[in-house]
């Protein structure tokens, strides 16, 4: 009799330990966290207000944010030390994709058994910021500083944190990989360098004959001193200590021309970074996960390039 009272007791604690499990995991899941307590260098505008496009009950893109978050997507089974990815939506500086180029990228990451954050950070604007250009390479430091220091809470390897970026947010995730020392704020002693950094049709130069006009006028105006066109033509800002980098464009993108994949890709090369380069015959700009043509199996190459690295658990 004890003993079927033991086991209808160990019965029990097991299932409330299951829940409370669960219960922390879908709350964890859900999470959306406020990347700050203070925006630096924030000019509050009163008329400067979030708007969200929504189709079916769901966020496709969002524009005029004030509010800089990260979404937490963990995997069904998260497991100790597993990598995770900080996802840079695209959008021109204007707006951003945030579930073609974000919250379904997350997903994927979370079938292959990888924590993934969803960014969703300031576009450049005077009307909220002292200084425009720099903004939201504020939000991508603080949001890689703040997954390294919460690492263990979401069970992620501390040097296993990566960086993927579609199109101008692609440009982000360069110059966060080529501009994660500089000093934009004042910031705690946690690196924000990526571990690796995975870009999807990147805008990546400033520079006139390549750049892509609509996100170069977004982050640096109408008149942009050469200075400040060097200084984000990130192709010429690598280093030895640049990231690892994974890159996918499609010949045919008119959009974002693939020279600022291949001119990224040259760079690393000549500094000896390891990198990879997928220049597909056809895709156009904008295909997010893969829709069409050849770019529907650069998810396939990017995961092998992750099992090779060493970041599939």
């Amino acid at each position: 009799m004890k003993t079927l009272k033991n086991y209808h007791w160990n019965k029990a604690l097991l299932i409330l330990a299951l829940f409370i499990g669960i219960t922390i995991q879908a709350q964890t899941q859900n999470q959306i966290i406020p990347l700050w307590d203070k925006i630096p260098g924030e000019i509050k505008a009163s008329d400067y207000k979030e708007n969200e496009s929504i189709t079916d009950g769901k966020v496709q893109s969002t524009s005029l944010v004030t509010i800089p978050t990260l979404s937490v997507f963990l995997p069904a089974q998260s497991k100790p030390n597993q990598a995770a990815v900080l996802i840079f939506p695209g959008g021109g500086y204007q707006h951003l994709a945030i579930d073609k180029e974000g919250t379904k990228v997350a997903q994927w990451f979370n079938s292959l058994g990888i924590a993934a954050f969803v960014v969703k950070y300031r576009l450049p604007s005077d009307k909220i910021m002292k200084n425009k250009n720099i903004g939201p390479l504020q939000d991508a430091q603080e949001a890689v500083r703040y997954v390294r220091q919460n690492a263990a809470k979401f069970n992620i390897d501390p040097t296993k944190i990566g960086i993927m970026g579609f199109s101008a947010g692609g440009h982000l995730a360069s110059t966060l990989s080529t501009h994660y020392d500089d000093k934009v704020y004042e910031a705690s002693k946690i690196s924000a360098r990526p571990d690796f950094s995975l870009l999807i049709y990147p805008v990546i130069s400033m520079q006139n004959d390549i750049t892509h006009k609509g996100s170069q006028v977004s982050l640096l105006g109408n008149k942009p001193s050469s200075e400040l066109l060097d200084s984000f033509s990130n192709e010429k800002r690598v280093t030895a200590q640049t990231p690892p980098t994974f890159l996918v464009h499609a010949t045919d993108d008119t959009v974002v021309l693939p020279e600022n994949s291949i001119n990224f890709y040259l760079a690393l090369k000549k500094n000896a970074v390891p990198a990879e380069l997928h220049i597909y015959e056809k895709g156009g700009h904008g295909f997010g996960l893969g829709v069409k043509d050849t770019s529907k199996f650069w998810t396939r190459d990017c995961e092998e390039w992750l099992r090779t690295h060493g970041y599939l658990l």
